[in-house]
């Protein structure tokens, strides 16, 4: 007993969604190595050592003055409470 495909009447062959996905195994090869090219062509563009160290040293900088910022707001509402708001 074979398995004869469906005919369908409405069917005209034409693709209407491509399952060509990542992640499946019928992923299209070609492509994954593409994108593994672009990716080894992106890696041209990393910092330098002196690059990274002030781009670290930005950032804690800013980390340090928003804390501050924060502290200094938790202290005057504090204090605020302490001489006005419970007087």
């Amino acid at each position: 007993m074979s398995r004869k495909p469906k005919q369908f009447d409405d069917d005209d062959g034409r693709v209407i969604v491509d399952m060509d996905v990542d992640g499946i195994r019928w992923h299209d090869k070609r492509v994954r190595k593409e994108q593994r090219e672009l990716r080894k062509a992106a890696r041209g563009d990393q910092m330098t050592r002196s690059e990274a160290r002030r781009y670290n040293s930005y950032a804690l900088l800013a980390a340090l003055t928003i804390g501050l910022v924060f502290s200094i707001t938790w202290v005057l509402f504090v204090l605020f409470c302490i001489y006005v708001w419970f007087r």
